[in-house]
């Protein structure tokens, strides 16, 4: 399996050759815990998410990603935000594909399962809203989560 490399603002970054819309989704349990995974593809820890698929909607798409990475099941309850930074670039070594950032982050509740891993996740934990900022993640999925938290009830819009 090849290997995630995300850069920021980076003047040395590949240069873009894809744009991929995806979907990443802030699940909480009863407890108010974030669902988070630790990636395969890059030693980090991120909410659960990927691609959205031809002929699904986003709502589709995050319930299937969550489901596939971690063996939870969700329903979707709200909007974080849009995340379209063209200064953020994820190189994927396995086939060259340079993806500029195209990420809607929603809010999603667990409804069934247990934690479970993937191909995608070496571990799958619920973590305390007072610890998960402490987890090491990109840049880019430690301001979505940060976004989620100050909790201002509108989108982000970036």
């Amino acid at each position: 399996m090849g290997q995630r490399i995300d850069f920021h603002h980076d003047p040395d970054a590949p240069k873009p050759n894809s744009l991929v819309p995806s979907v990443n989704v802030i699940v909480t349990n009863d407890a108010g815990d974030l669902l988070m995974i630790h990636r395969t593809d890059n030693d980090n820890w991120a909410p659960p998410g990927g691609a959205i698929d031809l002929g699904e909607s986003l709502p589709q798409a995050a319930v299937r990603e969550t489901l596939e990475e971690t063996g939870i099941t969700c329903e979707i309850t709200g909007l974080v935000g849009t995340y379209t930074d063209p200064g953020h670039v994820i190189l994927y070594t396995s086939n060259g594909e340079v993806r500029q950032e195209f990420s809607i982050v929603l809010t999603g509740r667990a409804v069934s399962g247990e934690p479970t891993t993937s191909a995608e996740s070496r571990e799958v934990q619920w973590v305390s809203r007072d610890e998960v900022l402490s987890l090491p993640m990109a840049a880019s999925m430690r301001m979505r989560i940060e976004h989620y938290l100050a909790g201002v009830g509108l989108p982000h819009i970036g």
